[in-house]
This record gives C-alpha cells, structure tokens and sequence, in this order.
C-alpha cells in the first residue's frame, strides 16, 4: 500500500484541570468532562493514535515505521530511533492552572525511567484576558532558597508569570520549571515522553480521585535550571506564504506558515517526516493529485517519501515541524 497524509483519531485525556475549549473552539467530538488534552499524534507505547482515513486506517504509528520505515519517517530518524515515532503533538487547555512542573534531560531520564526526556515548545492558539504563562525564574535563587520557598508554599511568588496572547511561543528545555495558566488553548510539540515531576499543585484534590496528586521534589530537585534569563519568549517573523522559523532545537525544527495563497512546498533537503498542525484557518494540502482538507485543530503527518506538496488557503496558519 502506498503511503499519503495521515491523519490519526485523537486521544482525549481527562484533567483535572481540563476545560470545553477543545470542543467549543476546535470542535474535537467527545463526550467527557475536564477534557484538558488531545493527543493528536502520539507513539507513546499504550497510548498510541490510529490512523483515521484511508487504505492505513486503525494503524499505529509504530506499526506503519516498521513497514514504511525511512519511507515514513526519513533516513536520519529511521537509524536513530528505530521503530519509536520521536515526537507527540498535543492541544490543551488549561481551564485551571496546570501543576509547577520540570521535566527531566535525555541522560536523567533514560537512567531513572528507560524513557526520552521532554524539551517541548508551546504555541499559544487562545486565551482569556490576562490568561498567563509560568515560565522559569524571575530572580536568582539557590537550591535551598528554592527549597525554602517549596516549604513555604511561595514558589509562585518567585516564578516568570507572562501574560499572553495568540500567536506567542515559548520553548520549555528540560529542566525549565513552568505551568500553563487557567484561560489558555494551545498546541504543545514535544519529544515522545510522558515524565513530568510535578513541584506544586496548589494543593488541590482530584474531584475523580478524591486525593491531591503526587508531588516529585525529590526527583526534581537536582534537574531545575536555577539561571535567570532576559526572556522566555520565542520572537520570530510573521511573513506571509513563508516558512518563518519558530523553534530549531536538536530534537525538533517548528515553523509557522501565514498563508493566504497557494505555496508549493519541495521538502527533498530535510530527510524527515513533516507535520502540519492547523492552529488557525483551514487549508488544502495537496500530495499526488489528491487533496486532503485541514482546519483550525487538526493535524496531518506528512511522510519523508512525500517531498512535493501544494497548499491552498485564503486564511490560515499552519505550524510545520520536522526532525
């Protein structure tokens, strides 16, 4: 069977702090209560998305790399990571405040847990008035001055709040403590993992539950990234039908593509899979002859095989992130 754009049949988490805005404003279909995150494309191992369309349908990713392999996800991926997919694409929203979290590095994290690390980067697609981010350190601290705050329970009052707005992006390297705020609806890209260490959760209890959830100081204590920075925020160009640079990490490249005309797309260079994730708009991505319709909420994996694209839009916004 040949290999097209892919899309996948989310997976809704149910969170504590989980909102409507993933039914009201992207109109994802599901039933549930505090649904705070979609998994949009993930190969986490039992918690895999299935493709949704097509000859593939109701294939995991891990199974379409072992068939397809390079020709799914590109050479370089293919011998680095084998048949494990090296990122997962979310939306959330946050209708409370997330916990004050940190993740742990690649080496930190395949000793204690056999698992990835976490850098991952936030695209900010809405948000309530004075909805804000936490994003590290607003003042130099020590560890124990650290420690003092978490026993005081005065964390917030030395963490980076910034209000925001849509269109802001910020990357979140391991080891920088950060929380999405109660109002905000974004899109979250990340390497495959699901360790978090959470450091504060307002002492809260889960109403599913009845218990407040577990903390992780002693894990995080020694992977916090102490260092103050002038600013947390990603700046980048806003020109129109181009790919302008957001986040270039070694773990992924994310652009975002303004479109409001057809651009032809050659991707024959980058010798990777490419993902769109439509955060604004909606727009036709043509492969082949065919055309496959994306909007606002929806994401497409591109396979490595499929270099020559075309996409047609009069209004739309499309994050593009490759390896």
């Amino acid at each position: 069977m040949k290999l097209y754009p892919l899309k996948f049949e989310p997976l809704y988490k149910y969170r504590i702090w989980g909102g409507e805005k993933l039914k009201t404003v992207l109109h994802k279909n599901y039933i549930e209560e505090n649904i705070g995150e979609s998994r949009e494309i993930s190969g986490v191992e039992n918690d895999e998305t299935l493709v949704a369309q097509g000859t593939l349908k109701n294939k995991t990713l891990k199974e379409l790399i072992a068939n397809y392999k390079q020709n799914l996800v590109g050479e370089v991926v293919y011998q680095k990571f084998g048949n494990t997919f090296p990122l997962l694409i979310k939306f959330i929203d946050a209708k409370t405040p997330l916990s004050i979290q940190v993740h742990p590095s690649n080496e930190i994290a395949k000793e204690r847990h056999n698992s990835f690390g976490k850098n991952e980067m936030w695209y900010v697609m809405q948000a309530d008035d004075d909805a804000e981010l936490i994003v590290g350190f607003d003042k130099e601290i020590s560890q124990s001055e650290y420690k003092k705050h978490l026993d005081n329970n005065t964390i917030l009052d030395v963490m980076h709040h910034e209000t925001v707005k849509s269109g802001d992006t910020f990357y979140i390297p391991t080891g920088r403590v950060h929380a999405i705020g109660a109002g905000v609806l974004l899109a979250e890209i990340q390497q495959t993992s699901d360790i978090t260490y959470r450091i504060y959760d307002y002492d809260r209890v889960d109403a599913k539950t009845g218990a407040k959830r577990e903390l992780h100081n002693n894990l995080a204590i020694d992977v916090i990234d102490y260092n103050v920075h002038n600013t947390y925020k990603t700046h980048y160009n806003h020109d129109k039908n181009v790919s302008n640079t957001l986040v270039h990490s070694p773990y992924f490249k994310t652009n975002i593509l303004d479109l409001n005309q057809e651009v032809k797309k050659d991707y024959s260079t980058i010798d990777s899979f490419v993902i769109y994730i439509c955060v604004d708009g909606e727009v036709i991505v043509t492969s082949n002859g065919e055309n496959y319709q994306l909007k606002q909420g929806e994401t497409l994996l591109i396979p490595a095989s499929l270099n020559q694209l075309h996409l047609k839009a009069t209004k739309a916004k499309l994050l593009e992130v490759y390896y």
